[in-house]
């Protein structure tokens, strides 16, 4: 047998090596002269620049979660408001392959306005009922300012159980910050309430509980609007802030880094999630060391984005949800909560939590993504990506702990001043306007929406709540469902008959934006192949008895800006007199709009505009136009 050549394969080995250099000379040539710039750089929402390229970073390192290469652990959201039903949800989860519970109690982030009510020894032992605590691990969310009491009371029934504290893995999930973003206020002096919280970690410790205690949560600020620098910067305040805190109790941040754990939302935008995971290990390594101590991998919670997830077209937020889920596994979350795709709606039944939780199991179990330590390393783009994030993160951080307010500094002079409410609210709007204008399109929502879809059940629909405080929470989708809402409650279902103008493939690219668009606020429409003459043209007698018979009051022209030139205005007066109410024209009208104008079109439908105000005006015709007819 002859012997083994060990020689690496060199499978490109026939093609020259390619440069950026090279790169860039191909692009220049596809753009034609267009600038690079303005083409090919993407900015995130709180204005980090993204290329399309980046080289290789040879001399990165891995940056090591505290799970290692175990795989992170599947957690499920206890929400439901009685205690023998969020049991039964609870070990239905366990038995079917989660290893975390996340006990959510009412007014807390995960109950979504659910949750346990009573926080009572009693009522978390029938939560709790032959769960083994001692087997799994279990986070809380208290309900606002009441971390110190949930956590008495876990504690308590673990002595009732006679379970060891040292060897349970429970994340106490005190987290007064996220409180105090959420609520917009504090229900006693700074100084007291964290008093209390000290107290309340050192009987907890002399107990033999090992923590976390504290959480930094980041999903206040992200379901703000925040983007994810600016997540990062509030998730590290928070941290800094109880080592401070945890400091004035003898504890020194050597010790004091286990005792808090993080919680992170992640969403759908794949290698920003990676990079956010990635940049937070490294930011927070550098501020325990920074403050004397030794950088342990500390412990991160990841529950995919609810902002992100839309009430319609609700098989999207699965996908969505999946993708988050893969940023952060590959990014090192070291638990993982998959929201379910219904949760938009109401609470979740059994059907919609095990999507949710076998979608976290495939990626683990059979996926095996957790079989490397973070294979981002060295690639160009997350590496880039990630160090961008660290830098906006580290700059506004720094502006958090300047801030200074009466007796507070730093993070809680930050909430306090209004300095971090106002950083995000810009970055909200600037968001909410690109989906507005679907330069951020929403699948499913403002891009390709279905009028004819079912909804599916839930065991309890979610209430409606109007955000207020100064991070007011909120999902991306929101202006698109209410307008959607608004249509649905109109009888009969607003309808705009397309009016097309020559020949099908001529107006269908118009027809079909026009469709989306109309559609994305709930309004139907009426769209054919066209009415083209032989000898060029529209036939007008075809089309006019085809906008009578769709009983529709709206019309839109469509078509190209030559058949708008020679047609436009003589099919807009004929439609105008054959009974429409409202006409629009789908395109810029050019030096046409006087004359477009006068023959009764009032709106134009473009590529670009605040597509949110054009069917708000839309939709108020319409229901202006119902109040008459009922009138």
């Amino acid at each position: 047998m002859a012997d083994r050549d060990d020689t690496p394969a060199a499978f490109a080995s026939e093609f020259p090596a390619a440069t950026e250099a090279d790169w860039r000379r191909v692009v220049e040539g596809t753009l034609k002269g267009a600038s690079f710039e303005k083409k090919l750089l993407t900015s995130t929402p709180d204005g980090i620049a993204v290329a399309p390229i980046s080289p290789r970073s040879p001399d990165a390192r891995p940056i090591s979660s505290r799970r290692g290469l175990a795989p992170w652990r599947v957690a499920t959201i206890v929400d439901h408001p009685d205690a023998a039903e969020a049991n039964r949800l609870a070990l239905a989860d366990l038995e079917g392959g989660a290893d975390q519970l996340v006990l959510a109690f009412a007014k807390s982030r995960s109950a979504r306005g659910f949750g346990l009510a009573d926080t009572s020894e009693a009522n978390l032992a029938a939560a709790l009922e032959r769960i083994e605590m001692d087997l799994i691990r279990l986070a809380i969310d208290p309900p606002p300012f009441h971390g110190n009491l949930v956590a008495q009371n876990i504690a308590q029934l673990c002595r009732s159980r006679r379970l060891v504290p040292a060897t349970l893995s429970i994340d106490f999930g005190i987290r007064p910050f996220a409180h105090w973003a959420e609520g917009g206020a504090l229900p006693q002096s700074w100084a007291m309430l964290t008093m209390r919280v000290r107290e309340t970690i050192v009987q907890l410790m002399e107990a033999g509980f090992t923590g976390p205690f504290l959480c930094a949560d980041g999903r206040p600020f992200h379901e703000a609007g925040a983007g994810d620098a600016q997540e990062l910067a509030c998730l590290i305040g928070q941290a800094t802030a109880y080592l401070r805190l945890l400091k004035k109790a003898g504890i020194e941040p050597q010790q004091a880094q286990s005792l808090i754990s993080f919680t992170v939302a992640v969403d759908q935008d794949q290698f920003a999630g990676i990079a956010k995971l990635r940049a937070l290990r490294r930011l927070w390594s550098g501020i325990v060391e920074a403050s004397g101590g030794e950088p342990l991998p500390t412990q991160i919670h990841v529950e995919t984005s609810f902002r992100m997830l839309a009430r319609r077209d609700l098989g999207v937020n699965m996908l969505r949800s999946t993708i988050a889920a893969l940023a952060a596994g590959l990014g090192g979350a070291d638990s993982i909560s998959i929201l379910p795709h219904t949760a938009p709606l109401g609470l979740a039944d059994d059907g919609a939590r095990r999507l949710a939780r076998n979608s976290s199991l495939i990626l683990a179990r059979e996926s095996q993504l957790h079989r490397t330590i973070d294979p981002a390393a060295g690639a160009g783009s997350i590496e880039a990506l990630t160090i961008a994030m660290e830098d906006k993160a580290w700059a506004l951080f720094q502006r958090i702990e300047a801030a200074r307010s009466g007796p507070y500094f730093a993070m809680p002079a930050a909430l306090d001043t209004g300095l971090l409410a106002g950083e995000i609210a810009a970055t909200r709007e600037a968001r909410m306007s690109a989906i507005a204008k679907r330069k951020t399109p929403l699948t499913g929502v403002s891009e390709f929406p279905d009028l004819g879809e079912a909804s599916p059940y839930v065991l309890r629909p979610a209430p409606r709540t109007v955000p207020v405080g100064p991070f007011p929470g909120m999902r991306l989708a929101e202006p698109f469902e209410a307008l959607r809402d608004r249509a649905e409650g109109l009888a009969p279902r607003p309808r705009v008959f397309l009016a097309p103008l020559g020949r099908l493939a001529d107006f269908t690219p118009r027809a079909g934006f026009a469709k989306n668009a109309y559609e994305a606020g709930g309004i139907a429409v009426e769209l054919s192949d066209g009415f083209p003459l032989a000898a060029g043209g529209t036939d007008v007698d075809e089309l006019l008895r085809a906008f009578k018979a769709s009983g529709a009051t709206a019309a839109c022209l469509v078509g190209a800006d030559a058949d708008y030139a020679s047609e436009a205005v003589a099919i807009a007066q004929a439609l105008r007199k054959a009974g429409a109410t409202m006409l629009h024209l789908a395109g810029k009208p050019g030096e046409l709009e006087q004359a477009l104008n006068a023959a009764g079109i009032s709106s134009y439908l473009q590529l670009g505009m605040d597509l949110v105000a054009f069917l708000d005006a839309t939709l108020t015709s319409f229901e202006k136009s119902e109040t008459g007819a009922a009138g």
